[in-house]
């Protein structure tokens, strides 16, 4: 064989031997490591379901100007169970969203971002190093979240694997507790085939293995509407309520939760957020353990 020929073999080798090293770091994209192509959009756009995607799909985004500046104002009782006196601005992200200007959104007012991690066992956004970095680096408090899908897995599976790629929590005042994203399937049946009673036990199956994991119950997201038809317990007392309603106001809340911690009102021109409480109450929420 000639120099020229070995050397070519000896540069594919080499280039074989570190995509098989980057793809067990998690360096390769899951794009490129799922279905070969290197389009790492195209693979988003066929399995990444964004926060809310469903319930807007379902219900639909009443949201107006005038949503935006009813969210900003207090209402009702904040996350400690008392008349709230502020509000804190955010946003949330997925791969749909690609790199994020993040320094454009802190410059308008955004303090804290929640940015997809997982969904199921087999998906992770292919930008999230680059969403919750780049959001943490820029001062905001930031939080990742799992989109579930009870009918392909247990809530235990799901738990452990959003908490490893990505969803874990530090008592460091900038990390939010991982949220739990359920809504309406986007493959079929509306409750993904389980009863009530199935449903609250894989939910209590997710928080439960979520808190064991990192000391934390996971902040759970919802719409009342998908609740009332597919849940019938109550998580009240333990998980922080997410609740998503594209209108101007946030309406009555899923079963027994007394107040809401966020309220998503707004998917345009990115899914829109509020904290409801003051700062110093959100860094509680991200620097306490349960």
């Amino acid at each position: 064989m000639s120099n020229s020929g070995r050397r070519w073999r000896r540069l594919t080798a080499a280039v074989c031997a570190a995509s098989a090293a980057a793809l067990v770091s998690g360096l390769l994209s899951p794009a490129e490591a799922a279905d070969g192509t290197g389009s790492i959009d195209e693979y988003v756009a066929q399995h990444d379901h964004e926060m809310g995607s469903q319930i807007r799909r379902v219900e639909g985004d009443q949201s107006t100007p005038d949503t935006k500046a009813a969210a900003r104002q207090p209402q009702g009782l904040n996350a400690d169970g008392v008349v709230a006196t502020a509000t804190v601005s955010g946003i949330d992200v997925s791969g749909h969203q690609g790199n994020v200007d993040w320094a454009s959104y802190w410059n308008s007012g955004i303090r804290f971002a929640y940015v997809k991690a997982t969904e199921n066992v087999n998906y992770t956004n292919p930008y999230f190093a680059q969403q919750y970095n780049g959001s943490y680096n820029v001062g905001m408090i930031r939080g990742a979240y799992h989109f579930a899908t009870p009918d392909t897995s247990s809530g235990a599976a799901q738990a452990n694997y959003f908490v490893d790629h990505g969803g874990g929590w530090s008592a460091d005042g900038r990390t939010l507790p991982g949220a739990l994203d359920m809504e309406y399937n986007p493959y079929g049946a509306t409750c993904y085939g389980l009863s009530a009673s199935a449903m609250t036990a894989w939910i209590k199956d997710f928080s439960d293995t979520y808190h064991a994991r990192t000391n934390k119950y996971p902040t759970i997201y919802s719409s009342t509407s998908w609740w009332g038809q597919c849940v019938n317990g109550d998580f009240s007392s333990t998980n922080p309520l997410w609740v998503a309603r594209y209108a101007s106001s946030v309406g009555t809340l899923p079963y027994n939760w007394d107040y809401y911690t966020f309220w998503q009102y707004s998917s345009s021109p990115v899914d829109q957020d509020t904290f409801n409480g003051a700062y110093d109450r959100l860094v509680a929420l991200a620097t306490n353990s349960d």
